[in-house]
């Protein structure tokens, strides 16, 4: 018998199967092949329509089940895990009315930042424990002032996991984490703010009802099934956007525990019960999954930088290399420093830890007779690695010390260099774990009596390295020192 996990993304949709016993994972396939598209009719702006996120979530379980010739009888969990951040709104009979404004779209940056100026600062940062930034509250009012019409339609706003939740079983619900994620949630009253949705003007019957995160959330209806192939019935047991499922699927549940996320954003996400916030306006805070009213509310801080793998695929695009294995061959081929080629990796939309604004990738010193594409290559490694950095000093001073990082062993953390250069920056150990999101999800199916040890078990293979720091991390230091003030100069000019 196997569990499901399902983990859309905004570039795919990954799916895998675990052994209900054992946790091991039997496999994972991802659809569609080629990335998903993101559109963005203006400047700023990213869309994907959520019918899109159903069909290949569909195509994904027909492969799984087919790859790895089981049935739908043999399913007996779904875990749901997606891109956090991203607006659904939906009509009473369930369909989508517009296009979602995912994540990385920074069109309701100024709708934010103008909330936080008129609710104050200190109500956002102890009881919101954010800025309502470029989070979907804020994106949901950018709906009500440019399309009326359209609001005036919506039964349900929705995150994107709730919206495949609810295609699977016809049922529209959330979670606490959810509502914290979308900025909605009051963490002193513990309950939607009433603050927030006032100011915003946004009527408090178009949010779904939380369920616990981990529990029967709802069960596959007879439409989702026929869709899905799924058989009917089968319950949903989990739900998380992705940085938190990471989190989780890395087994980083308690304070001091660190979360590494080198993807098309890179994200450190550590876990703390320290609710006083300083920099709720550059890094965020949001219910972990293992947070719950009245007993232990933990707390996922969480630095995100949108510029990260997406500046190295970039490169590799538009470079004369074949894959990024062969990229970070070259980049070892360089000292540290890359002979003071400097790259600022926030090439990807307005960035949180800069205040929202949305400098640009650059590429700075560039000497045309001396460097070539192995200096390019190492001044990305480095620059997404002392973008990390530059983040996690907020952490520290909002209180957070590093007592273990782990990663999963994908994407940027793959790279010796991106990976060692962090582990020394910050002089910690980083372990690498062979799982993924979608395995994690599926994980979380066998957690519904919240006793988490699991986890330790189920991950007893999944160790596959630990960088260590240099011993001598002067040089770092130096690159670093040197990036951070190419990087101040432009955000103070």
């Amino acid at each position: 018998m196997y569990y499901l996990g399902i983990d859309l993304g905004s570039s795919s949709t990954k799916l895998a199967l675990v052994a209900c016993a054992s946790g091991n994972a039997i496999g994972v396939v991802h659809e569609p092949e080629k990335e998903m598209a993101i559109h963005a009719p203006q400047p700023g702006w990213a869309e994907q329509h959520p019918d899109d996120w159903w069909h290949w979530v569909c195509k994904g379980i027909q492969k799984v089940t087919k790859e790895y010739g089981i049935t739908s009888k043999d399913i007996k969990g779904i875990g749901i895990s997606y891109q956090m951040h991203g607006l659904v709104v939906v009509d009473e009979k369930g369909a989508s009315l517009r296009p979602s404004i995912i994540w990385c779209d920074s069109r309701a940056v100024a709708i934010g930042n103008m909330a936080y100026e008129a609710i104050g600062e200190d109500f956002c940062t102890t009881r919101l424990l954010n800025s309502p930034g470029n989070f979907t509250a804020s994106k949901l009012r950018w709906v009500k002032e440019n399309e009326p019409a359209v609001y005036k339609r919506i039964y349900k706003f929705l995150l994107p996991g709730d919206y495949i939740a609810y295609r699977l079983s016809g049922v529209m619900n959330t979670t606490i984490p959810g509502l914290s994620e979308g900025i909605f949630w009051d963490f002193q009253s513990d309950a939607i703010s009433s603050t927030l949705m006032d100011y915003f003007q946004i009527d408090p019957a178009l949010a779904p009802d939380p369920v616990d995160t981990f529990s029967e959330q709802a069960q596959v209806s007879a439409q989702g099934a026929r869709e899905s192939g799924l058989m009917e019935g089968t319950p949903i047991l989990y739900r998380a956007g992705d940085q938190p499922n990471n989190a989780l699927s890395l087994n980083v549940l308690h304070p001091g525990e660190i979360a590494g996320t080198g993807g098309t954003s890179g994200v450190m996400y550590a876990v703390t019960e320290n609710h006083r916030v300083k920099e709720c306006a550059r890094v965020n805070h949001f219910a972990h999954v293992n947070y719950q009213i009245g007993q232990k509310k933990r707390i996922g801080k969480l630095l995100c930088v949108n510029g990260a793998g997406i500046m190295y695929r970039w490169l590799r695009q538009n470079l004369s290399v074949g894959s990024y294995e062969e990229m970070n061959q070259l980049a070892n081929t360089v000292e540290i420093g890359a002979d003071g080629v400097c790259l600022l990796p926030f090439g990807n939309g307005a960035e949180r830890i800069l205040y929202n604004r949305d400098i640009g990738a650059r590429i700075l010193h560039l000497n045309l007779n001396r460097h070539t594409t192995s200096h390019l290559c190492r001044a990305a490694l480095e620059g997404i690695a002392f973008s990390f950095l530059y983040g996690f000093e907020m952490m520290r001073s909002d209180g957070i010390e590093a007592k273990v990082i782990r990663a999963g062993n994908d994407n940027l953390f793959r790279s010796e260099i991106f990976a060692s250069a962090i582990a020394t920056l910050i002089g910690k150990e980083i372990e690498i774990y062979n799982t993924t999101g979608a395995i994690g999800a599926a994980r979380a199916c066998a957690l519904t009596d919240h006793d988490f040890s699991r986890l330790s078990n189920f991950m007893r293979n999944d160790h596959v390295k630990t960088y260590t720091p240099a011993k001598d991390t002067s040089a770092y230091q130096q690159a670093y020192q040197n990036w951070k003030k190419e990087l101040e100069q432009i955000i103070n000019h």
